[in-house]
């Protein structure tokens, strides 16, 4: 292609928790590159996927949900959130369309109001949503801020994602591409490593115990045969919750690394040595050095 007509733009996706934003990035990539969980605040840092659609390259950045923080991780993740929308060519505010215009979401429309950057409306989840209730939540948005159109989609089926998609490279300005083809991610092979893992423990975990854990990666190291080794801690707070990470005779842990590894296997398409830990760490999210490590920022 020639580079003249090649156009690139950032593209922020943000919203209130569970609106189904990192399933929305994963479609328009059109592969894993952000986990995924049913349950809300999965996301902890900027995630950048990359796709191609045309001549245009949409660099999609995946923020945590935008909510009322209490702790410093939460007012780490909001700030990232907010942090990822800066600057961008495009802003999509995704909207959970079945559960509709709540507190949450109004307060991350009132935060885009007076935006200078242009703005979409994402209404996910219309498989599952009343057809008439979206209407009225589109209509309801579109008074609180003035979005430039809207769109209603389900990332999960894929409904609507195709013409999203033309929309969202439809708007990139000029300019040549910045990642090769072939890339999907910014993210480190290292990083996504530590965020399968993580999502492994939403999947397998009760509902809250996911939100008092982080993965550290000690080590993560090619072998010669092309293979990958990987080290990685699961840091808790409490030694209660180190037992329910380790289950029964060490069943959960097992259980965990299992599913993560075939995870791995099918992003990284090379054999998978995995070994996890579980780590009681009291302060770690006082930690500004795991920060780092997560990819937020140290939030005072």
């Amino acid at each position: 292609m020639n580079i003249e007509q090649q156009r690139c733009g950032l593209v922020a996706v943000v919203g209130a928790p569970n609106a189904g934003k990192s399933t929305l990035v994963n479609a328009l990539v059109g592969q894993k590159v952000a986990i995924v969980s049913p349950k809300a605040q999965t996301t902890r840092a900027r995630l950048m996927g990359i796709a191609i659609e045309g001549d245009a390259q949409l660099l999609l950045v995946d923020t945590p949900g935008i909510f009322d923080p209490a702790r410093r991780l939460d007012r780490a993740m909001v700030a990232a959130a907010w942090e990822g929308s800066e600057g961008a060519d495009l802003i999509a505010l995704v909207v959970d369309g079945k559960g509709g215009v709540g507190p949450k979401v109004r307060a991350v429309a009132e935060g885009l109001k007076g935006r200078r950057e242009k703005k979409l409306l994402v209404l996910n989840k219309v498989d599952v949503a009343d057809k008439p209730r979206l209407l009225g939540h589109a209509a309801t948005l579109n008074e609180l801020v003035e979005f430039d159109d809207t769109y209603f989609v389900s990332a999960t089926t894929g409904d609507g994602v195709a013409e999203l998609k033309a929309a969202l490279a439809a708007k990139m300005p000029a300019g040549p591409w910045h990642f090769p083809e072939d890339q999907v991610s910014d993210a480190t092979d290292r990083m996504l490593a530590a965020e399968i893992t993580r999502e492994q423990l939403y999947h397998l975990l009760h509902a809250e115990l996911p939100y008092a854990t982080a993965i550290e990666t000690e080590q993560y190291k090619e072998r010669e045969d092309g293979s990958v080794e990987i080290y990685q801690q699961i840091l808790v707070g409490r030694e209660s919750q180190r037992a329910i990470v380790l289950g029964k005779g060490g069943a959960k842990i097992k259980q965990i690394g299992a599913n993560a590894r075939a995870e791995l296997i099918k992003l990284l398409g090379v054999k998978v040595h995995l070994y996890l830990h579980v780590k009681v760490r009291p302060d770690w999210e006082e930690d500004r050095s795991l920060y780092r490590e997560i990819g937020l920022d140290w939030v005072d």
